[in-house]
């Protein structure tokens, strides 16, 4: 005969096992193609907006920008999920001269949903640029940034 207060103990752990499993079955991970998409194509464009203003260029806005960014991680035989190094995504926008432009950016992505990404120099420049107003080398803000995923993005 099993004691009254083992087996409670025990359906109670087998609940709690249970609700585990069903709630990790059907979520979404964290890091999707889908939220590394939404996130890095607004980080760019108001970057790329700092990397204008910093060289003195007029008229450059995050909707003029217009980015759009499509993500793959590791290729066609990885999932398109989760944390790694192995992030490739092309940045398509309009530069400051206002032609279409596309690029391709890797990205390091991290388990906690933050990365760091970076571009090709020949469409965003150097790591330091030219600040139009004090005439000092600066750092460009889009040759390597940091952005975060938005956690009530799905």
């Amino acid at each position: 005969m099993i004691p009254t207060r083992l087996l409670t103990r025990g359906l109670a752990v087998a609940a709690a096992v249970a609700a585990v499993a069903a709630s990790t079955a059907f979520s979404t991970p964290d890091i999707t193609k889908h939220r590394v998409e939404e996130a890095l194509a607004p980080t760019f464009a108001n970057l790329y907006v700092q990397r204008a203003a910093i060289l003195g260029i007029p008229g450059i806005t995050v909707a003029g920008i217009d980015a759009s960014a499509k993500c793959d991680r590791g290729g066609p035989k990885v999932a398109d999920v989760g944390s790694g190094t192995d992030w490739i995504c092309k940045v398509t926008f309009h530069d400051t001269a206002h032609q279409v432009q596309t690029g391709k950016f890797e990205l390091q992505i991290r388990a906690d949903s933050t990365y760091v990404g970076g571009g090709p120099s020949k469409l965003i420049g150097t790591a330091t640029i030219t600040d139009k107003k004090t005439g000092k080398d600066v750092p460009n803000p889009v040759f390597e940034f940091d952005g975060t995923l938005d956690p009530d993005h799905p």
